[in-house]
This record gives structure tokens, sequence and C-alpha cells, in this order.
């Protein structure tokens, strides 16, 4: 199986508490400072802004949290990787913006890959048996 090593399976909680958690917190920030989010989707030309910060919001505090808790892991980690497959290029495409912005976007931008790359790692291992998951979904 994945996770036969010892150690191995609390290592992989640790990481699904990590991301998952990161990704909850990012999502609930689009709920509680919903008016600022609004705002900088509007300024990058993102349509019905009001509808998608607060649905995106959802969606990161859903996936994030059941990929912590290991429910629905294909489910939860595919929401995750398709919002950051939108997201990442068109809130963050440093270069399109002026020089002083550049920096801070390019440095979301490739936050926002990485965090693609985990989301797609646990899409992947979403046929697995998780240690230490609720189980629902899983497999």
């Amino acid at each position: 199986m994945a996770f036969e090593s010892a150690g191995s399976g609390e290592v992989f909680l640790l990481a699904r508490a990590l991301f998952g958690l990161v990704l909850a917190f990012t999502g609930l920030n689009h709920l509680l400072d919903a008016e600022g989010m609004i705002g900088y989707s509007k300024a990058k030309g993102i349509p019905a802004a009001e509808f998608l910060v607060p649905a995106t919001g959802v969606q990161l505090i859903a996936g994030g949290v059941a990929i912590a808790i290991g429910a629905f892991p294909v489910v939860a980690a595919g929401a995750i990787a398709v919002f950051l497959l939108v997201a990442t290029p068109t809130m963050h495409d440093f270069w399109a913006v002026p020089e002083e912005q550049r920096q801070s976007e390019m440095t979301s931008f490739l936050k926002n890959a990485t965090l693609l790359g985990g989301a797609l790692a646990f899409l992947a291992l979403g046929s697995v048996e998780w240690p230490y998951a609720v189980g629902i979904g899983l497999f």
C-alpha cells in the first residue's frame, strides 16, 4: 500500500491538515473580507464577482476541510485544482501589471502554482486508502 513505512501515515495526515486548513482559511477570508475581495476581483475584470467571491470561498472551505479530514478526496482535490487553474492566471497575471505590482503578483502566482501541484498530488492519491481519514468517498 501507499503508506506502509513507519510514520508515513502521520506525516501524510500532517500534510493534509496543513494543506487543507490553509486553503479553508483562505476561503474564509473570501467571506470575511468579501467587499475587498470583490473589489479586487472586479479590478481584475472578473464577471459576477459578487457571486463568485463567496462561491469560491465556500469551495475553498469545503475542499480544504474535506482534504484535511480525508473525506471525498477526489471531489475535494478536484475542486481545489479547478479553482487554482482558473484563479491563478486570472487573478495573478504578473506579466500584465505595472512594474511596482509585478513581484507581488508573481509571488502569488507561484504560491498558487505550488498549491495546484499539491492539489494534483492529493487528486492522484484519491484512489488509495488514506490513513487517519474519515473514509467517506475514499476509493
